[in-house]
């Protein structure tokens, strides 16, 4: 006989791994966990189910030391630090953790990597994703008490005109084909992507716009 705690851990497995859930077997490393945490907080929020294999199979975890080490990651390997919400089921003697993470107000949220570096991550299907330039201009945008606006020139112009092609075009393209400034085409698309002028998709493992 199913619990209702078993029956809801069950539904969320269901659903396999996506933009808002991600599958733990453990928590060896907090650096690692802390792209998760980024991941997540810049995009839509999401869940990490603790315990849980890539397969769906349950074989759980010792809980405490579990939050320690997303706290850790939540807190000293993400900038600025991350709230994380727990809960903790018990299933057939086993202790399932689901760390639950919000959309934060103040993105980006960087994350510590190997190599000493911040970066800022996003959270595309079921994978952790380093930040285009464009994500950065657009989310520093939303940070400016100005608000946003678009004005039409001569350089605004000719990016459209390049981005009105069929063809998707990576940020170098883009940069090359219209002649215009790189950190210039990174405000423009910035702004063409705020204002839905414009989409950004991953592609393989580059972002193309169009």
């Amino acid at each position: 006989m199913l619990t209702d705690a078993k029956r809801y851990l069950l539904s969320l497995i269901s659903e396999g791994e996506h933009q808002q859930q991600d599958f733990k077997y453990k928590v060896a490393d907090a650096l690692k966990l802390a792209k998760s945490v980024s991941a997540f907080a810049n995009t839509d929020g999401g869940r990490l189910l603790i315990g849980v294999r890539d397969d769906g199979h349950l074989s759980g975890v010792r809980s405490e030391e579990e939050i320690f080490m997303m706290q850790a990651a939540a807190t000293n390997y993400c900038r600025p630090a991350v709230q994380v919400a727990f809960e903790t089921f018990t299933v057939e003697k086993r202790q399932i953790l689901i760390a639950s993470v919000e959309r934060s107000t103040q993105r980006p949220i960087r994350a510590l990597c190997d190599d000493g570096r911040w970066r800022a991550y996003i959270r595309v299907a079921d994978e952790n994703i380093v930040a285009s330039p464009v994500h950065l201009r657009i989310w520093r945008a939303e940070q400016s008490p100005e608000g946003q606006f678009v004005s039409i020139g001569e350089e605004e112009e000719r990016v459209m005109q390049v981005l009105s092609h069929e063809e998707p075009l990576t940020l170098q393209q883009v940069v090359r084909r219209s002649g215009v400034r790189r950190q210039h085409v990174i405000v423009i698309l910035a702004r063409l992507v705020s204002f839905s002028l414009a989409s950004c998709q991953l592609r393989g493992d580059r972002f193309v716009f169009t």
